[in-house]
């Protein structure tokens, strides 16, 4: 199942743009709307073919509302005219925009692909096999229609596929297809010629020089559907390539960009698709497709966290791919964002386990200190996964509020912290203190600025050592000697017994008191 909003951001702002989120839940078929017949029906996704005009698109919005469809898609500008919109907003059909220079028929084809990969089995891999073994078929005729070997590469440099004839290349022809990726010095050559600049910002073909290491001159054909960069086609031009076979090759771009909108739609459904299921093993610790157990259920966060949930789950998955970790289980629950990790793996290097994630922290955090992530205990089985999860939601609010340091924390090393939380919220000081000294001395500071909280806190942490407490406070022995003797006289203040310290801690710790006041 996948929801409408999950469809338009999968098939991505190239194509499709929510403009009002209508009241329907999810969608399993794409229809055409016939004049004089019923627009759809629950679940199903109605294309404004035909609709010209606006008072058009509010008589088909109001049939699929009729109807109980889950959404109407129109052209732009149509889509985003003032009185469609009015009309649409009460109505329970989302109404989507679609660029305006795109075929009806490629949007059949897109929705339909994404749509049957949300119903299809996980275990496949995204876009496997059909539009993979397009892509190929792709290479191989742009291979002859250039005379020349190709690859075909998204926007981040990824090889998507290649060309059958490699006969005529380069080192770093052979180590981007070996290693799927472009490698990093070439990545730097390109990035310093300005090639991906001119790439995202231009259709028009772009010549790439000889390079380093015997790099041969590319020709590279820019790939981009509504104004998006979606990916490249690239040629190595050992010879000139003819006007004739570049204008071919811009032609069979614009076939390769639907290719590539279909990828990112149904690898963006599947990712969408396993997080719903990860999600619910999370809170019910139903039976879970991964690496088999003990896992570690691990919150990934930043200290300096901007944007929706759906922004962080997107950064994450970029850097858990670029790590190697190609099929990441990510999710988010209540607003954080969790991964379940192979505790025990073959080897440490494994993508997808904890010391694979050790060491990626320490490679991004050189970068941004902000990231971290924080571990629960060991799950055995899936029914130990809500437990692990809720452990390393408690670890990641102790490092989101300042009580522990950003970077990589395992609950077996701040497990101290985790108790004292779940006894300070246990206590419960938001109803009032129950009784002891706390009260008097409390309404004490407050009416008189007196120190008489922090100072008791620092004596209990401190086991009644005065020079200790003293240097914790930051203040002269003599000056802790007075305000212990004038607690005393404010209230009755009995430390002998261990069950009251302990319960006078946790209330200290529950009303949050400072541990250094410096005036009296």
């Amino acid at each position: 199942m996948i929801s409408l909003t999950d469809l338009v951001e999968s098939l991505g702002p190239g194509l499709l743009r929510m403009v009002e989120n209508g009241h329907g839940a999810q969608v399993h078929d794409v229809v055409l709307a016939e004049p004089g017949e019923a627009a759809g029906q629950p679940g199903e996704l109605v294309l404004g073919v035909g609709v010209t005009g606006p008072a058009d698109a509010v008589a088909l919005l109001e049939r699929a509302d009729a109807a109980g469809a889950d959404g109407v898609v129109l052209k732009a500008p149509l889509a985003d005219d003032p009185e469609v919109i009015a009309a649409a907003r009460p109505l329970r059909p989302a109404l989507v925009e679609l660029r305006p220079d795109t075929s009806w028929t490629h949007v059949v084809w897109l929705v339909r692909g994404a749509i049957d990969r949300a119903y299809a089995p996980l275990p496949d891999p995204p876009g496997a096999p059909g539009v993979h073994n397009d892509l190929y078929a792709l290479a191989d005729t742009a291979a002859e229609i250039a005379d020349a070997p190709v690859t075909l590469e998204d926007a981040r440099s990824r090889v998507l596929a290649y060309s059958g004839r490699q006969d005529t290349t380069d080192p770093a022809r052979v180590s981007t297809i070996v290693g799927r990726r472009v490698p990093a010095q070439v990545i730097d050559h390109l990035r310093a010629s300005g090639v991906f600049r001119r790439l995202a910002r231009s259709s028009e073909p772009v010549f790439v020089p000889e390079g380093p290491d015997g790099m041969l001159p590319r020709l590279v054909i820019p790939v981009r559907a509504g104004g998006e960069w979606l990916g490249s086609i690239w040629v190595v031009a050992r010879t000139p390539v003819s006007g004739d076979r570049v204008r071919r090759l811009t032609d069979l771009a614009a076939v390769l960009a639907l290719h590539l909108l279909r990828l990112r739609a149904e690898a963006g459904v599947a990712r969408r698709v396993s997080a719903d299921q990860l999600r619910t093993a999370l809170r019910d610790g139903t039976r879970v497709a991964a690496p088999a157990p003990p896992w570690r259920v691990v919150a990934l966060g930043g200290t300096d966290e901007a944007g929706d949930v759906r922004q962080r789950l997107d950064l994450w998955d970029a850097i858990t791919q670029r790590f190697g970790w190609h099929r990441p289980l990510l999710t988010d629950v209540d607003g954080t964002l969790f991964a379940v990790l192979t505790e025990r793996p073959p080897r440490d290097d494994d993508p997808g386990s904890l010391p694979w994630l050790r060491h990626v922290l320490t490679r991004v955090r050189d970068h941004d200190r902000t990231l971290y992530a924080a571990a629960g205990g060991t799950a055995h089985s899936h029914t130990d996964l809500p437990r692990s999860r809720a452990e390393a939601a408690e670890l990641d609010a102790l490092v989101t509020s300042g009580h522990l340091t950003p970077g990589l924390t395992l609950l077996e090393d701040a497990w101290d912290a985790v108790i004292v939380e779940r006894a300070r919220k246990a206590t419960r000081t938001d109803t009032g203190l129950l009784g002891g000294p706390l009260p008097v001395l409390k309404a004490h500071d407050e009416t008189h600025g007196t120190a008489f909280l922090p100072t008791l806190a620092a004596w209990l942490d401190h086991y009644g050592d005065p020079k200790g407490t003293a240097q914790a406070l930051d203040v002269h022995p003599n000056t802790l000697r007075y305000r212990l003797r004038r607690m005393a006289e404010v209230t009755t203040l009995d430390l002998s017994s261990p069950r009251l310290r302990l319960a006078l801690r946790l209330q200290l710790s529950a009303l949050r008191t400072p541990r250094h006041r410096r005036n009296e």
